[in-house]
């Protein structure tokens, strides 16, 4: 292990700060007083510690990210099979991780890993547990918890105070109410809301934010229906049937692959008795 600090000169470090041996300091990298960075640590380039910023364990910060107060990044993971590996935490580009926010690295029999895309927004006092992996642009509303090993697809959102139940899957652009807690994997494309919670139709506000048109929007509607409103056939036999039927739309083929990915796992059912939510 190297036994100094490796510092950009540009790089602007608080005296106040407390920086280990051997981590590394990118180009244009701000770091705030009372910030404490371990010897593993590497923050590229225009990453911004506000103050009170703890970093830990083997952990990259992406370029131009920044951290507000009183955030722990690549803590060790809360599971009981830790036994002090040297695992890690990966977080991307561009990202805005606010206050109170903690994410854990990952461990040694789920992977080695803690994952987050580039963009992603972590709001105040959310969770990120071992082993997740969050895509690009996914937003976690204020107080969201994510438990281990959940894998969540680009630009997803996921509202305040929900819970997701560890190994859950939530496909892209899923939209996920807030105080929700989600025990299933969401498909991609859909909204839900509920404790425990349901299907509500798909993310109609962010597929059209996003510029889907309403001939790939009503394509998707046609699928969703057959695939959780429909009755009569078996579930794995409406994936087949949406598959033929809407073999030339890219967005629905999305869908059918997250299924048919991990057919074992339990996928969020629909509230068949309540009305969609666009």
């Amino acid at each position: 292990m190297s036994h100094t600090v490796t510092a950009f000169p540009d790089a602007r470090v608080d005296p106040l700060a407390v920086i280990a041996p051997g981590a590394v300091i990118g180009a244009g990298v701000e770091v705030g007083p009372f910030c404490r960075i371990g010897p593993h640590v590497v923050l590229e380039e225009n990453v911004v510690l506000h103050s009170h910023v703890v970093i830990e364990g083997d952990t990259r910060i992406g370029a131009g990210t920044s951290v507000h107060p009183f955030t722990v990044l690549g803590g060790p993971p809360q599971h009981l099979r830790y036994q002090g590996e040297r695992t890690q935490l990966e977080i991307g580009a561009g990202c805005d991780i606010r206050e109170q926010v903690s994410v854990h690295r990952g461990t040694a029999h789920g992977g080695g890993v803690t994952r987050i895309g580039a963009g992603v927004m972590l709001m105040a006092q959310t969770h990120v547990g071992h082993d997740c992996i969050l895509g690009d642009h996914v937003i976690l509303a204020g107080n969201a918890t994510l438990a281990g090993h959940v894998s969540i697809g680009d630009h997803a959102i996921i509202g305040g105070v929900s819970g997701i139940h560890q190994f859950v899957r939530i496909g892209a652009r899923a939209f996920v109410g807030g105080c929700a807690a989600v025990p299933m994997d969401i498909i991609p494309f859909a909204s839900a809301f509920g404790n425990h919670a349901r299907l509500r139709g798909l993310n109609i506000v962010g597929l059209k934010r996003a510029g889907f048109s309403r001939e790939t929007i009503q394509s998707m509607r046609g699928a969703y229906h057959a695939l959780f409103l429909a009755e009569g056939q078996p579930f794995r036999a409406r994936i087949d049937m949406v598959a033929a039927r809407y073999a030339d739309c890219p967005e629905v083929g999305a869908i059918i692959a997250f299924l048919r990915a991990d057919a074992n796992r339990p996928i969020l059912p629909a509230a068949r008795h309540l009305p969609e939510v666009d």
